[in-house]
């Protein structure tokens, strides 16, 4: 093994004892053994019985926390759960130490066929989209409804601020990164990622940025958290660079799925322009644009993310009369984030590009059932030279 490649990580019958994930209040958290893999699953029970399951994935250094907000305010239209992909929140890496974007998709699907919860609503966050949208086309019979906010898609141009993300695909950049960083405080981590992945870090609770806090010492306890980030980090690149039908656009197209897509206009990591594409590309697609929002827009606005999901069910028929009622009041600043990144990032980053244009929402339905009416305004994000595909050293959204 070279010198530069990140070790692999130990077995997990060997992994030192570290505190358990949070969860919030009326959570519960369990372990689901399947092969290869076991998953830690977040989930809060329904208000009713007979609610229609849905599914919930977080992005690249997330977890399951990252869903904690929006689960609550739809737990009365629908039974709720959120996955800790493996090797991120409290899942130990998969046995075959497969980090690629189909690798966490297999684990999506073994869950839902072991569980026989299928079809659900599915949720993805940035690579947790990417995940989504693989699972979504290769297992229709799977999902009602595709819920992506920030998704993980390819960019032939991306903003300097994702670009660090990209690096750490790289061989030896994390092991680098660590020795670089191993003076910074958790405190310090944390308010570099939030500054990444938040539109404005201040909506920040303090509760939440402790929570944060003491998410990130565990984390960083974990012998092979930065094997997993990293390796998940080289899986989203490559998955960029897939052409032909197995890239993810290609995929994109032949969801079937009903599509709710959710971008926000000071996204550091996925490009804001890219709403458009989006919304062309999903061929029963809704979008909504949230100009204030960074890349967590389930976190920052997660009333406006529960409203636009009942109307998503309302407008298909897929609820039942008690989800077009409103989304009950309570949470509109950012719950805790979670440690939502993996604290590769160090001072406050310093925004790249702001969304131009005028600062609306756009609920756009599409004409025919494809696109969704075009987002005022287009990312002014900053472009990484020689961007081919949002991969390799150009970088890749990720918070991902």
């Amino acid at each position: 093994m070279s010198s530069t490649e990140l070790p692999s990580e130990p077995p997990a019958n060997v992994l030192p004892k570290v505190a358990p994930i949070r969860a919030e209040e009326g959570e519960q958290l369990r372990s689901v053994g399947l092969p290869g893999i076991t998953l830690t699953v977040r989930s809060r029970p329904p208000e009713r019985e007979g609610l229609p399951p849905a599914l919930y994935i977080h992005g690249l250094g997330g977890s399951s926390q990252n869903w904690s907000a929006l689960m609550a305010l739809l737990g009365g239209v629908v039974d709720g759960e959120a996955l800790d992909l493996p090797g991120f929140g409290d899942s130990p890496p998969p046995d075959d130490g497969d980090y690629s974007v189909t690798g966490h998709a297999r684990a999506v699907i073994r869950y839902l066929d072991a569980s026989g919860r299928g079809p659900v609503h599915l949720f993805g966050n940035s690579m947790g989209g990417a995940i989504a949208t693989r699972v979504a086309a290769v297992r229709p019979d799977l999902v009602r409804t595709l819920t992506l906010v920030s998704p993980a898609l390819p960019e032939l141009r991306v903003q300097r601020t994702a670009v660090p993300t990209g690096l750490l695909a790289l061989p030896g950049v994390a092991a680098v990164f660590t020795r670089l960083t191993r003076e910074w405080t958790a405190e310090q981590r944390v308010r570099g990622v939030m500054a990444l992945c938040y539109g404005d870090p201040g909506r920040v609770t303090p509760e939440g940025f402790r929570n944060a806090v003491a998410e990130m010492e565990r984390r960083l306890q974990l012998p092979y958290f930065w094997d997993a980030m990293a390796r998940s980090a080289r899986g989203i690149v490559n998955a960029y660079t897939v052409g032909g039908q197995h890239g993810l656009w290609r995929q994109a197209e032949r969801v079937l799925a009903p599509t709710l897509l959710i971008y926000g206009g000071r996204d550091k990591l996925v490009g804001f322009r890219m709403a458009q594409k989006a919304a062309r590309t999903f061929r029963d697609s809704r979008l909504l644009t949230l100009p204030d929002a960074g890349h967590v827009a389930m976190m920052e606005y997660p009333q406006t993310v529960a409203t636009a999901f009942r109307e998503l069910l309302a407008d298909t028929g897929k609820s039942d009369a008690e989800a077009t009622k409103h989304t009950r009041a309570g949470g509109t600043r950012a719950a805790g984030a979670g440690a939502y990144g993996g604290g590769f990032v160090g001072a406050a980053v310093e925004v790249d590009g702001r969304a131009a244009g005028a600062a609306v929402e756009v609920d756009g339905r599409a004409a025919g059932g494809r696109a969704g009416r075009e987002a005022a305004g287009a990312g002014a994000g900053g472009e990484a030279a020689g961007a081919g595909a949002e991969g390799g050293a150009s970088g890749v959204g990720a918070g991902g």
